[in-house]
């Protein structure tokens, strides 16, 4: 069992925030402030956030202001991923500013030590020169379309450009069929972008993309893995089908 303490969540949150600031690579916009990290990447774009806010004490007045800058000056809305064990003294400042709570997401994670014994003959990593492939099924997924906008590619597509980034395939009857990343940052891995195309779900396809991840963590001294999904959702049993367990439930704040 984890003990989900401040410690916890600051390693937890830290490992997001590398994944935010990696996104955008050279030349994204980035404020560090008050323990938390906003990043960029256009007014319309679901990675424009902040992560990890309040995590290191507190957060005074002026701090929240310059995050709400940073987004305003460039036309987009602040949103704010809000960990539970952040500093109390934010929910004075959102509450008064009037923000609202748009969505909530669990925050799950697991102790990494031997072997599983899960098997995952349909995953494997991307090659080279397959990260639009990746970026598309990955699209297809996330948005449940067959036709994407060069913006929904996009997303994807920023993804395979974080460094030391792994993306990973899972193939169902010879077709790339889903699609997931993981990032590691202080031995933290952090299981992200999970996505199936719709008429390949539940095969178990995401199931063996989380135990390939799990494997290359170990491999790479990992010591925690964490995910987030949304409450109830079928990822996130299959998730804890595989050792992880909910550890705490952010909100996601918009103005």
């Amino acid at each position: 069992m984890l003990f989900a303490d401040a410690f916890l969540a600051r390693r937890l949150e830290a490992a997001e925030a590398a994944v935010a600031r990696g996104c955008g690579g050279r030349g994204t916009p980035i404020l560090e402030t008050a323990g938390g990290c906003a990043v960029f990447l256009g007014p319309e774009s679901p990675l424009t956030q902040v992560v990890g806010l309040g995590l290191n004490g507190a957060v005074s007045e002026a701090e929240f202001s310059s995050i709400e800058d940073f987004f305003r000056s460039r036309g987009a809305r602040v949103k704010i991923e809000l960990c539970p064990l952040a500093d109390a003294g934010l929910l004075d400042i959102v509450s008064a500013r009037g923000y609202q709570i748009s969505e909530f997401s669990n925050v799950l994670a697991r102790r990494l030590g031997g072997e599983d014994g899960w098997a995952a003959p349909r995953a494997r990593g991307i090659l080279p020169g397959e990260e639009t492939l990746w970026a598309r099924t990955v699209a297809r997924g996330f948005f449940d379309e067959p036709e994407l906008t060069d913006d929904e590619i996009e997303v994807g597509k920023a993804i395979t450009g974080i460094p030391g980034v792994s993306c990973y395939f899972a193939t169902e009857a010879g077709e790339l069929a889903a699609g997931g990343a993981m990032a590691i940052h202080d031995r933290v891995a952090a299981l992200f972008a999970d996505s199936t195309v719709p008429s390949r779900r539940r095969l178990g396809l995401q199931r063996e993309l989380i135990a390939a991840r799990l494997a290359e963590a170990r491999e790479r001294g990992c010591d925690t893995a964490m995910a987030s999904t949304l409450p109830g959702s079928p990822s996130q049993r299959n998730y804890e089908r595989l050792g992880f367990e909910v550890v705490y439930t952010r909100l996601t704040l918009v103005s």
